[in-house]
């Protein structure tokens, strides 16, 4: 990939493609700013080098429909608000009017196209909607890694229209799962958690002959507990993959992985937050449902990642938004960022659980997208990235 430093683009309109699909309020307020402060750099840069950028972004699921509760404006106020910036915003992203806005963006000004998904063109990988945008500039740059597991037109086709690079973001993110996944420091230690065994099957097969260690929670050890002739009470379980589980199970055996699963676990009465509940030991009493780990279990996980020279986090390991089942969790993220390996964390659970726990400071990369993370760690190739190479 051609790198954004060596993109021209001194008196330029670029367009950039960001992920501003943030929260807005019932007034249309933005309620979090991370995902606006996670494209400054990138526009920086480009003001910084004569760039005239023209911000593309979706918001919401409008489905190729004019949504006014889906418009950007209130994104284009935030950003401005934060950065003191000139924000302009076009009333659509194709057209005549977005065509003479992008024309008269002046030098240090930014312009925010309307939401591309009000546009069906957008989501199908239409070739005219992506040769429409295409006419409002000279260059684009994708710093939307959340996006880049979609073969949409702005994603997708565009940067085969155009001079292209990836943002800066988005070479963070392509650095840090280049690192992992291709030349990572040993021991190399996957925490995979969440709910389903179904979301994580193609992950697990993709990274069990890569890694040294797996650490296995959440509601989906439970199916591999079962596969294993463990009973698990009435906890979730995924009966048809019980089969999958017991191949993955022995696959690790036989190739000399370490496989740990839940030995003790946090089970209650019922899946609620005031729910009485015990610890457990490795078999769950019929009646109870684990929700966490257990206390035995969370020393073996921290002691496993204690010496890990390479960390991939990706789910909880019970339902953290509940205190009293949010300890395993908690002490999986503690222990990855008191390591001194290389750590990258992805999944809006586990990100949000950081949050939570205050220490996403602590860790050296956050992935900023959930599906497109996990389909790297599946071993599949981005649209967003293939078309950008």
């Amino acid at each position: 990939m051609q790198r954004l430093a060596d993109l021209p683009v001194e008196g330029r309109r670029v367009l950039v493609r960001v992920d501003f699909n943030v929260p807005l309020d019932d007034s249309g307020r933005v309620t979090s700013d991370n995902r606006i402060e996670a494209a400054l750099p990138t526009i920086r840069s480009l003001l910084g080098r004569g760039a005239r950028p023209i911000l593309m972004s979706h918001l919401g699921r409008p489905k190729g429909k004019v949504v006014d509760s889906m418009r950007l404006a209130p994104v284009g106020r935030r950003l401005a608000e934060l950065t003191g910036w000139t924000v302009r915003t076009a009333p659509d992203c194709v057209g005549e009017e977005a065509e003479a806005a992008a024309r008269a963006l002046g030098g240090g000004e930014v312009l925010l196209l309307e939401n591309l998904r009000f546009h069906a063109g957008e989501t199908k990988g239409d070739e005219g909607f992506a040769e429409a945008l295409a006419a409002l500039g000279e260059a684009y740059v994708n710093d939307a890694f959340g996006t880049c597991h979609r073969a949409h037109a702005s994603v997708a086709l565009l940067p085969r229209l155009l001079p292209s690079a990836p943002g800066l973001l988005l070479e963070k993110e392509i650095e840090a799962f280049s690192k992992v996944l291709e030349e990572p420091e040993r021991p190399f230690v996957a925490v995979l958690g969440g709910a389903k065994v179904s979301d994580k099957l193609p992950v697990i097969r993709n990274l069990l002959p890569k890694v040294d260690r797996l650490l296995i929670g959440g509601a989906m050890a439970y199916t591999f507990l079962a596969a294993k002739g463990v009973p698990v009470g009435g906890s979730r379980l995924e009966d048809d993959l019980r089969g999958e589980a017991r191949s993955v199970l022995d696959e690790a055996t036989s190739s000399g992985k370490v496989l740990l699963l839940p030995s003790d676990h946090c089970a209650a009465l019922r899946f609620a937050e005031d729910s009485p509940y015990e610890i457990t030991g490795p078999e769950i009493p019929e009646g109870l449902m684990g929700l966490d780990i257990g206390p035995e279990t969370r020393k073996a996980y921290a002691g496993a990642l204690e010496d890990a020279g390479t960390i991939v986090w990706n789910g909880p390991m019970g339902v953290f938004e509940w205190t009293e089942f949010r300890r395993g969790t908690e002490a999986v993220a503690e222990a990855v960022a008191v390591s001194p390996g290389f750590s990258v964390v992805g999944g809006g659970d586990s990100v949000a659980a950081l949050e939570l726990l205050g220490l996403q400071d602590r860790i050296r990369h956050i992935s900023t997208g959930g599906g497109a993370s996990l389909e790297l760690l599946e071993g599949k190739t981005l649209p967003g990235l293939a078309a950008l190479s």
